[in-house]
């Protein structure tokens, strides 16, 4: 459950995105401020079923949307052809352990940032997202 501190940072970043507040909506992004990981849609639809039950899957996709277009949450694609959220929409690369799929936030310092991206076309790079791969502490322990 939401603690105060969490429901007032949840309603301030909604109304300064200019993001009409509705339940589902809240829920969501309520959700995914105190979620470990980066849940796909249907895990978050599976949770915020427990507590509005009348919330399809099609409501939650369209929080999510909302969401996301209002720069509130960030979507990450995955080679498993799996969408995932979260709500930490900063700058930041991921790390995803090959063996038990958990994906866990890297802060860009950890990276060397490339001092200038050129890849031809008359494209120009605004935004660099680097995945790492390997295997977590938990799992490596494990071999």
């Amino acid at each position: 459950m939401a603690t105060r501190e969490t429901r007032d940072n949840v309603e301030a970043r909604m109304r300064e995105a200019e993001l009409r507040l509705t339940p589902q909506r809240f829920a969501v992004l309520e959700y995914l401020t105190r979620a470990s990981g980066h849940p796909t849609a249907d895990q978050i639809a599976a949770e915020i079923n427990r507590r509005f039950p009348r919330a399809s899957r099609a409501t939650v996709y369209n929080a999510l949307k909302a969401l996301r277009d209002a720069g509130l949450v960030r979507e990450v694609a995955t080679e498993e052809a799996l969408t995932r959220y979260e709500s930490n929409v900063e700058p930041h690369h991921h790390f995803v352990c090959r063996s038990c799929g958990k994906m866990e936030d890297v802060p860009t310092g950890a990276l060397p940032a490339p001092a200038r991206v050129e890849i031809g076309g008359g494209r120009e790079v605004e935004k660099v997202e680097v995945t790492l791969r390997g295997l977590c502490g938990a799992c490596k322990g494990k071999g």
